[in-house]
């Protein structure tokens, strides 16, 4: 059986290896700075092992934290110069593979589809192929993996630590705001046990008429996008959102359909990740990774798509949900 922590062993590693590359790379002028977030992220991932199993200690995990938004938050990370190939020879490499090129990137979903849908439930001697319950993040894993082979043999590569060096570049220029997503999550969950969203619900009886289905939707709607432009990640504003007005409101007292409700809810919030620049890794990464002279342009550029959704997804719940 291929068990999660496998993958998690594998992610630590290739975290580690890279904060090895950043260390010994004299380009970057904040490189151990670099190797150190780097290299307490993998070990995270190795030591969670043991952090789950209840044999270690948790607080290591909490200071790992600490010092990370540390490293970040005083600037101590950096850039550096991997060994990788010119514009030339990549826009040479495009010209010659042409369409090719979005093979590895479309293997990912597929060979994490089929997992979670065809290979669910598979047994080899008489014990399930994949662990129960994580199809789809192992099968998201393989496909990498596999996508990884695909890429190395389209470009007649064959040694794998170019990919290593690529990756490597490619982590140093998202940097810190690679791990947002995760960060705000968290900033959800810890919002929803400090009661928010409970003080919010009683807030929206208080507000909305008995009964008043349209007003409830938009509230639970524009509450989302709101979150969200706040907590910069949807999956934050959620849990919130959901135990405050989509939960008590919409499904329980008004009797919505729940995969309505909470799957056009969440969309909704993915309209506030389109106009926040909390959403670093969405919205302020690319413009760095392109040279934007307006690090803001792609915020401007989806204003009026993400308004325009939002009221698609109003419309499509109190059509669909009741």
């Amino acid at each position: 059986m291929i068990r999660i922590e496998w993958l998690y062993w594998l992610v630590g590693a290739v975290f580690l290896a890279m904060a090895a590359q950043m260390a010994t790379d004299r380009s970057n002028p904040k490189r151990f700075g670099s190797a150190a977030f780097w290299g307490l992220l993998g070990a995270s991932f190795l030591y969670g092992t043991w952090v789950v199993k209840k044999t270690a200690p948790a607080a290591p995990l909490g200071a790992a934290v600490l010092v990370m938004i540390c490293l970040a938050g005083f600037g101590l990370t950096g850039r550096g110069a991997p060994r990788t190939t010119g514009p030339e020879q990549r826009a040479a490499s495009a010209a010659r593979l042409g369409n090719r090129l979005f093979i590895p990137a479309l293997t990912v979903p597929l060979v994490a589809l089929v997992c979670a849908t065809l290979l669910k439930g598979t047994h080899l001697a008489g014990k399930p192929l994949f662990e129960a319950g994580n199809e789809t993040l192992l099968g998201l894993g393989l496909g990498v993996l596999i996508a990884l082979a695909i890429g190395l043999f389209l470009c007649r590569e064959r040694n794998p630590a170019v990919a290593l060096h690529a990756g490597r570049g490619l982590l140093e220029s998202m940097g810190w705001a690679l791990l947002l997503p995760q960060l705000l999550a968290v900033l959800g969950s810890i919002f929803q046990a400090a009661g928010v969203g409970t003080q919010v619900g009683k807030l929206t009886v208080h507000l909305l008429p008995d009964g008043n289905k349209y007003g409830a939707v938009a509230l639970y709607c524009l509450g989302m996008a709101l979150f969200t432009v706040i907590m910069g990640n949807a999956f934050a504003a959620f849990p919130v959102m959901t135990a405050a007005v989509g939960w008590p409101v919409l499904i329980t007292r008004l009797h919505g359909h729940p995969p309505v409700v909470l799957a056009v809810g969440m969309l909704a919030g993915f309209c506030g990740t389109l106009v926040t620049p909390m959403a670093a890794n969405f919205n302020l990464v690319p413009a760095a990774l392109l040279e934007l002279k307006d690090q803001y342009g792609p915020i401007k550029a989806q204003l009026p798509t993400a308004g325009a959704l939002l009221v698609c997804n109003i419309a499509i719940m109190s059509l669909f949900a009741f």
